[in-house]
């Protein structure tokens, strides 16, 4: 697969929960900031290390702006001169958030269908991921 150069990035995260709503899972990804087009995504925990590896994901792209919301970690993990804070640059990624929880009905806040096992949580994310996102039925 062939790796497009992207210039700038909205990152986010999602919550979620699986079982009960004090086990959170957290979707993190990333999407052009041109196309609105996933690049990448992790779940896992609301830890640095799970940004971390997304960010590990990102580097092929040679992003040289990264757009997010005021949380700690984006702070802490990305360089000051390629970092804008604010929701003026983070619409998009904001729009998907309100797409994935509208189709996938495990991530909507008030619902009775929400995952049992973590296993199965993230595979939901990755199909839906690979085949409304990338294209790839699975």
């Amino acid at each position: 697969m062939e790796i497009h150069k992207v210039e700038a990035a909205e990152m986010d995260e999602m919550w979620s929960f699986v079982g009960k709503k004090e086990q959170q899972r957290w979707l993190w990804h990333a999407i052009d900031h041109t196309s609105g087009v996933i690049l990448a995504y992790v779940c896992g925990t609301h830890e640095d290390d799970v940004f971390v590896q997304l960010k590990e994901y990102l580097r092929p792209f040679g992003i040289s702006r990264f757009y997010t919301d005021d949380a700690g970690v984006y702070r802490r993990h990305l360089e000051s001169d390629s970092h804008e804070v604010g929701k003026q640059n983070t619409q998009k990624i904001e729009r998907k958030h309100l797409t994935l929880r509208t189709r996938i009905k495990r991530l909507a806040r008030k619902t009775i269908c929400f995952s049992k096992s973590i296993l199965m949580h993230d595979i939901v994310l990755g199909l839906f991921v690979n085949r409304y996102e990338f294209a790839r039925p699975i």
